[in-house]
């Protein structure tokens, strides 16, 4: 009888088949039946109760329903949504760590001399949420009833006109900085802390004109309160139909919104990301979710991840020029 002996395997063999298992257990594979298999947590970076975080609830929601798993809203406010947003780029990219994102992740590039994260590069798209147009309202004292006679009297009266705004770098800031260099008037800007405050300035007459919400400003409209001019989507508003846009006042292109949008830590798997945004785009067909929104003057998106990632960088490269053009830092 004889005995065979196996030969021993080769070094090489070993340390290759060490180097496999490794890169393995390092990048696990993600199907869309095994993700998720625990609690979500999506990082707001702003207040409770501001409009993103109502939207981000309503959508952690329904993904909460729909995923099988808790989706569990962590609001991280402060600098600027820098605080939050930094907690998602340092997260592992697994999934269970989102980010709301808004208007400002676009901007604070421009306004900021330096960020703890890059706005590209730190993370993966997953869709846009919802965009929300804004309207150009005044107080009744200003003494115009169209868009063209109250570019007309800006020009006539270069820096003695006044506008509001959330504040330094707020979407209604840069927003009028944008409509000014389009329409080339020159307006004062008067910044408050939050858009409450600057609206109910605006109503009594203290501040003259500014860029608010559809929603807040039509009830004043109707009531001849403050007085509407045009909105800034590309086209008419359901809720405004008898104010014109911007962009067909003869200002071709202009557009401008508050949005909200939805991102992951960057190599995130495409799988899970295919996933996430499947499940917010079923979301944002629900009635309940079309309605809120509209109540809050925003339209539902859902775009997908690389359309997403294009508009992202779209609205960055825009607000950027503005910024440069107005000078406008924040420390």
């Amino acid at each position: 009888m004889s005995l065979r002996i196996s030969p021993r395997p080769q070094p090489h063999f070993c340390i290759a088949t060490l180097i496999a298992a490794a890169f393995v257990a390092a990048f696990p594979t993600y199907s869309l039946a095994a993700y998720p298999a625990r609690p979500i947590r999506l990082v707001v970076p702003l207040s409770a109760a501001g409009p993103a975080d109502t939207v981000s609830r309503l959508i952690a929601r329904k993904l909460s329903d729909s995923m099988g798993q808790p989706v569990v809203v962590d609001n991280r406010a402060g600098g600027s949504t820098i605080i939050g947003t930094e907690i998602v780029a340092r997260a592992p990219a697994d999934g269970y760590t989102l980010l709301t994102v808004t208007t400002t992740h676009a901007v604070n590039p421009s306004v900021f001399k330096k960020l703890p994260y890059d706005v590209v590069q730190s993370f993966t798209p997953v869709t846009l949420i919802e965009a929300a147009p804004f309207m150009l309202v005044a107080h009744p004292s200003i003494a115009a009833t169209s868009i063209g006679e109250l570019i007309a009297l800006a020009r006539s009266k270069p820096r003695q006109m006044n506008y509001a705004s959330a504040g330094v770098g707020s979407s209604q800031h840069l927003t009028t900085e944008l409509f000014m260099a389009a329409a080339k008037v020159d307006w004062v800007h008067v910044p408050f802390k939050g858009a409450g405050p600057a609206f109910i300035d605006l109503v009594a007459g203290q501040v003259q004109l500014m860029f608010s919400s559809t929603v807040s400003s039509m009830q004043f409209v109707n009531n001849k309160q403050l007085r509407g001019f045009a909105v800034t989507s590309l086209n008419r508003l359901a809720i405004a139909p008898a104010i014109p846009s911007i962009a067909e006042s003869g200002f071709a292109g202009f557009e401008s919104s508050s949005w909200v949008g939805m991102l992951a830590p960057a190599r995130t798997p495409q799988a899970v990301i295919t996933r996430l945004h499947q499940e917010v785009a079923a979301a944002l067909k629900a009635r309940e979710v079309i309605d809120t929104l509209a109540s809050m003057g925003a339209e539902p998106s859902g775009l997908p991840p690389a359309a997403f990632a294009a508009y992202f960088k779209a609205e960055m490269h825009k607000w950027a020029a503005v910024v440069r053009r107005g000078g406008i830092q924040m420390e």
